[in-house]
């Protein structure tokens, strides 16, 4: 179904063939879908599209707008404790809006989440891990310490690209694996290291790892439009991550450039030279930048993107006889372009 002789593919190189369907309405389609989290046992129920934790992406603004949609959200991991309170008392819903972190001591992680509890009342659920370099020890063992000191909270980890760190981060406590490296719209990897995999066979291929031990893989990197977002379900995907897609709206609050009479916001990668410099103060010596910063031309609010994105997906599921989000992977066969 998916060999094409080996071939690596990304979003672009397939489509997907229409068959006999027995929808005749996208009103009759169900996008609600239910993950389960293997390690923590833990469930989570909505549309599984999930917004980058990235600056002007993964903001709380976002975040109040996607969970009205029951969408998720890998908040910005540059929030602070009281930040977070501070949402959260005004509405912030923690099925939906999943704390983030990096390479941080478990006491870093452990302090987060006892401020929040304790100032809201209101426990945490789901927690991501995102690094460029999914691959290194310390990672692994972040994600391992992490699930000792927290069984019951969903964890995604990432980003991989092959079978073995898919595997890797599972073995390490994971529920969930992101996937991805190179191939984001504003990230530079490939260009700077030579690094990298085409996006659509990485989710392939790692989701089929993922299944054997009952996990899912986030595809994170290279969605341009629902097109890609169906592909990506289709190859295997148990949520989709969207971050060039989601900017340039109000809510990622990016600041405008007007250039002609036309309004722009700025996007950037998360390893770029513009969001080190914020973040961290400067680009270290023994580094090199691997993210792009863009303008893109504004977009209004996201309720616009959203409503394109999931007309985009019902209609796909009527093209071939799939009820849910979850009948692609099994209802989809790819032909190569």
């Amino acid at each position: 179904m998916f060999d094409f002789n080996n071939k690596k593919i990304n979003f672009d190189d397939v489509l997907i063939y229409p068959k006999a369907s027995r929808y005749n309405s996208r009103k009759e389609i169900i996008l609600d879908s239910k993950i389960n989290f293997p390690k923590s046992r833990v469930s989570w129920t909505g549309i599984p599209l999930m917004a980058s934790n990235m600056d002007f992406v993964g903001t709380f603004s976002m975040g109040f707008k996607l969970q009205k949609h029951y969408i998720s959200n890998a908040v910005s991991k540059f929030y602070t404790k009281e930040e977070w309170v501070q949402s959260i008392n005004e509405g912030l819903n923690l099925d939906y809006n999943f704390l983030t972190f990096g390479l941080d001591e478990i006491k870093t992680i452990s302090k987060y989440i006892s401020h929040i509890t304790s100032k809201t009342n209101k426990v945490p659920k789901f927690l991501v891990f995102d690094v460029p370099n999914g691959y290194i020890k310390k990672f692994s063992d972040v994600i391992e310490i992490t699930r000792k000191e927290f069984p019951k909270l969903g964890i995604i980890a990432g980003n991989v690209v092959t079978a073995e760190g898919v595997k890797i981060l599972i073995e390490s406590g994971a529920d969930g694996v992101k996937v991805g490296i190179g191939s984001g719209s504003v990230c530079s990897t490939t260009d700077v290291t030579g690094i990298g995999y085409p996006q659509l066979s990485a989710v392939i291929e790692c989701s089929k790892e993922a299944k054997r031990h009952n996990a899912f893989i986030v595809s994170d990197g290279g969605i341009k439009t629902s097109a890609d977002v169906v592909k990506a379900f289709a190859g295997g995907a148990g949520y989709v991550m969207l971050g060039s897609l989601f900017s340039g709206h109000i809510e990622g609050g990016a600041p405008i450039t007007k250039i002609k009479n036309k309004e722009y916001r700025t996007l950037y990668g998360m390893s770029s030279t513009q969001a080190m410099n914020k973040h961290y103060g400067n680009v270290a010596d023994y580094r090199a930048s691997e993210g792009q910063s863009i303008l893109v031309e504004d977009k209004g609010t996201i309720e616009n993107t959203i409503s394109q994105i999931l007309g985009g997906i019902r209609s796909a599921c009527t093209y071939i006889d799939a009820k849910n989000i979850g009948e692609i992977y099994e209802k989809s066969d790819f032909i190569l372009v």
